[in-house]
């Protein structure tokens, strides 16, 4: 082994110290498990806040049961009891746990009796485990109790050991997150004299418990359950602290289990049996379910198997679902993909007819799988494999299917009378066939085998010896009879299962056409509130329902969209909807928190975390298989699309707050150069000009004036561009809207120029014919006269051309000169704030970067367009042209006026 891989092994496993920092915020639970009522649970709960309240620690009892045992009320002498919440409940007042009131207080530690019962209607969760769940949230410590009876996973099992039914349960992952469980165990023979001395029930319940439930078998099973699962659970603290801290120890065997579900009758029954299993090995479990791309499954069996879906997602497994016709390969597949080292499937029993045929699921798979162990649940008077959909009821209460049959065979039997009563035809029974096709493809396998009775019959009365009889006279017609009646049932199961097989496909190519119209508008939608838009009015559509979506806005979450437009949310809704943000699950109708709601409430998960909550209304109608399947892609590809948006807006702030980075930063350098070096100048000039005026000669006073002359002009320019470029920047540039002499414009330009820059070469041409435009001849003589500066100072003494000339619909004014010209990559950044090509002698790039960003943004203001060329003449120099459109020329007496 390397000195790397030593090292590997020697550190912390990072997945346990992630989820050990994770406790940080969080209480403890305490949970004290018992194997039947009256092992004394509560009472060891009280007797230890007791002690602990004598320490001084701040302990609070938020509800404790005493089931009228007197020890048990005497504990609560002397410790701190938290008012309990009364609710009218069918005319009548119950006492429920006030877990407002509790988070309100606040202490170190809350006694919370009764971990597995079920709240009042009104109360916020259906359940007083989530009540709990919400303190420990909170950061405040735990201590409750339960009996392992109402562990979700073994409920199925103490009603077959007790014969009596658990109605209420607790999901398994409660204990496994718990942080200490405290058992609390009595031999099962001192349990029941507790029980005979009355010190568990009054003495009218303790004869019942004695009769169904307090035997010495039933105890003494439920202590072996009890004691295995705290077994279990301290196996798993021992190894999370071993991999917390990098030490060797006994690791488990590293086992993975796969649970194979079908709509049979057994899904729940082969979840709860792989839970203890997986328990039991302390190893991960996937729950899967193969889905047939060629037949549809009706609402009971999709409901069925979603209800094993969840009930697996409570017990702690993972859920797959996979598309495909060969079961047995599917499962297989997934097994050596995810290292599966046990399956476990549900075995019903198989129909005769089938068995003969083919081997059952069980079997195949039990071949094939190779390595790998099998377990097979099975349960007395499991029901049989199904051949067809149940959920209509019995076929003889589809009296619709029963039409195409009827028609279809009275036609051909008429046919085949009409046509024999002119040419006798051998082969009549093909008209049956044919009719048995037809009633399959309209009206389905009951349609196709009421057809093949019907037509046996009347083939035989209408056309069979002796004819008006159903008798049979010829020996070979008997067996013509049988086989027509084999082939009219085989044909019509292919017809009608072609006909499934389409339905089938088309049913999936509807949702999918469905989920592509939404990914098309959603990948042409940029904003986040078109795609939250498109998501409820498509879900709207597809669920028949009214939606709701909310988003956190200013810290708050708000209502942002709703399908009708017009709804508002409640109270209660709103409430609910906070609760499925904050805690990352479903809240609201039809479930676990705040059931009262009349939305359910499903939150937006993406990389980024959830990122808002879509709610439909459920109105006691829960969503099918097929809706909550879309559903689910619906909001995957509403989170990916608002997740995306988010990203883009905040890519295009990162831009802007870059972009107004680098325009500081070059306006800084700019008045550090541009703005402090004539103003230096033009101190010193005037300092020397007062220190030793009187003594210098009148060249030198001049040349210091002129210095402070031209410093003052440029400074003014350099302020003067920073104004323009300001109202460039707001938006302000209201240029005049009149007719321009562009000849005027430019001879003026030029001559300034000419004023300023003495020893320039500038030449000109203009053309005769050229017109009048539409603009601010301010502006414009300012834009040339800035390209004129420009070309100046990259031009070295060469010449600069000014051309003005008529291009088609356009007018077009061009500074040139005969510089180094421009690299192409540069040709649009020169127009950009602070842009500066080439260097001084002493280094420093020359001007300050704003002469072509104004001139850019004057001509734009005025409706022209300018760009630069480059190279212009030769292979070298840069050409800047100005293009402005030619409107209808003006009359002379518009001119005047």
């Amino acid at each position: 082994m390397s000195g790397r891989d030593r090292d590997h092994d020697t550190r912390p496993d990072p997945d346990a110290l992630l989820a050990l920092a994770g406790q940080d915020h969080r209480g403890r639970l305490t949970i004290f498990l018992g194997a039947a009522p009256g092992v004394g649970k509560t009472y060891a709960m009280l007797a230890r806040a007791r002690r602990l309240r004598a320490d001084g620690v701040d302990i609070v009892i938020g509800l404790v049961e005493t089931h009228g045992r007197a020890e048990t009320a005497d504990l609560l002498a002397g410790l701190p009891l938290l008012a309990r919440r009364p609710i009218e409940y069918n005319g009548r007042t119950i006492d429920e746990f006030d877990i407002d009131a509790a988070l309100a207080r606040k202490p170190a530690i809350i006694v919370v009796d009764e971990l597995a019962h079920t709240n009042a209607p009104d109360c916020r969760h259906p359940k007083r485990y989530q009540d709990i769940e919400e303190l420990v949230e909170a950061g405040i410590d735990v201590w409750t109790a339960l009996n392992i009876q109402h562990l979700e996973s073994l409920s199925d099992v103490v009603s077959q050991i007790t014969g009596v039914t658990v109605r209420e349960t607790v999901p398994d992952s409660i204990l496994a997150e718990a942080d200490e469980v405290v058992l609390i165990d009595l031999p099962p023979a001192e349990l029941i004299e507790r029980l005979n001395q009355g010190k568990i029930y009054l003495p009218a319940n303790a004869a019942r418990a004695t009769e169904k439930f307090f035997r010495l078998g039933n105890l003494t099973a439920l202590r072996e359950l009890a004691l295995r699962r705290t077994a279990s659970r301290v196996d798993d603290q021992m190894v999370d602290y071993l991999r917390q801290n990098a030490i060797d120890g006994p690791w488990q065997s590293g086992e993975r289990l796969a649970v194979g579900i079908a709509a049979d009758g057994l899904a729940e029954r082969v979840v709860r049996a792989a839970s203890r299993l997986a328990i039991g090995l302390n190893a991960p479990w996937t729950v899967v379910h193969v889905d047939r791309p060629d037949q549809t499954q009706d609402d009971q069996a999709l409901k069925e198997v979603d209800e094993a879906f969840r009930l697996a997602e409570r017990l702690g497994a993972e859920t797959r679902r996979l598309t495909g016709n060969d079961f047995v390969a599917e499962i297989l597949k997934l097994a050596r993909r995810a290292h599966v080292t046990q399956i476990v499937i549900g075995r019903a029993r198989q129909r005769l007819a089938l068995r003969l045929f083919r081997p059952s699921f069980a079997k195949a798979l039990i071949r094939q799988a190779q390595g790998l162990d099998v377990h097979l649940v099975t349960a007395e008077g499991a029901p049989s494999v199904p051949r067809m959909p149940k959920a209509g009821g019995p076929w003889w209460h589809h009296w619709r299917d029963a039409i195409p049959a009827l028609a279809s065979v009275t036609l051909a039997t008429l046919t085949g009378l009409i046509l024999n009563s002119f040419l006798p035809l051998p082969n009549v029974s093909l008209l049956y066939l044919l009719a048995v096709v037809v009633s399959a493809i309209r009206g389905g396998y009951r349609s196709a085998f009421l057809a093949a009775v019907l037509s046996a019959l009347a083939y035989n009365f209408s056309f069979i010896e002796p004819v008006g009889t159903l008798t049979i006279a010829q020996p070979h017609e008997v067996f013509a009879f049988f086989i027509f009646i084999a082939a009219a049932l085989l044909a019509g199961g292919i017809a009608s299962r072609i006909r499934e097989q389409a339905k089938s496909a088309s049913a999936r190519a509807r949702v999918t056409a469905n989920l592509y119209d939404l990914s098309s508008k959603l990948s042409a939608t940029a904003r986040g509130d078109d795609v939250v838009l498109a998501a409820v009015s498509h879900l709207n559509e597809a669920l028949t329902r009214q939606i709701l979506f909310l988003e956190k806005v200013d810290g708050e979450l708000q209502l942002t969209a709703s399908w009708p437009p017009d709804h508002v949310a409640e109270v209660i809704d709103l409430a609910a909807a906070r609760w499925a943000y904050d805690k990352n699950e479903p809240a609201g109708a039809g479930t676990g928190t705040l059931p009262s709601s009349a939305y359910q409430f499903r939150p937006l998960k993406s990389p980024q975390g959830v990122i808002g909550v879509c709610g439909f209304r459920l109105d006691k109608r829960p969503l099918d298989g097929v809706e909550e399947r879309v559903l689910g892609a619906v909001l995957h590809q509403v989170a990916i699309a608002i997740d995306r948006a988010q990203l883009s807006k905040a890519a295009m702030e990162q831009a802007r707050r870059q972009a107004a980075d680098r325009f500081q930063t070059a306006l800084l350098s700019s008045i550090s150069h541009d703005l402090r070096t004539p103003l230096a100048t033009i101190t010193g000039s005037v300092s020397t000009l007062r220190t030793f005026g009187d003594k210098m000669p009148p060249e030198a006073r001049d040349d210091l004036l002129a210095v402070v002359e031209e410093d003052s002009e440029r400074l003014a320019r350099f302020v003067g561009n920073l104004l323009d470029m300001t109202r460039i920047e707001a938006g302000t540039v209201d240029p005049r809207k009149e007719w321009v002499d562009l000849k005027d414009v430019v001879r003026e330009t030029v001559g300034r120029a000419v004023r300023y820059f003495p020893d320039a070469v500038i030449e000109t041409s203009l053309a005769p014919d050229l017109p009048m435009i539409k603009g601010d001849s301010v502006l414009l003589g300012q834009v040339l006269f800035n390209l004129i500066d420009n070309a100046l100072k990259y031009g070295g003494k060469e010449p600069v051309s000014v051309y003005a000339r008529r291009d088609g619909n356009d007018v077009t004014i061009s500074v040139t000169d005969l510089g180094k010209g421009i690299a192409e990559k540069d040709l649009e950044r020169i127009f950009e704030k602070f842009f500066r090509r080439g260097a001084k002698a002493d280094g420093r790039k020359p001007g300050t970067g704003l002469g072509l960003a104004i001139a850019r943004g004057f001509v734009e203001a005025m409706g022209g367009h300018i760009h630069a060329e480059s190279p212009a003449i030769k292979k070298r120099g840069t050409r800047v042209v100005m293009r402005f459109p030619v409107p209808e020329q003006p009359r002379t007496e518009d001119l005047d006026k």
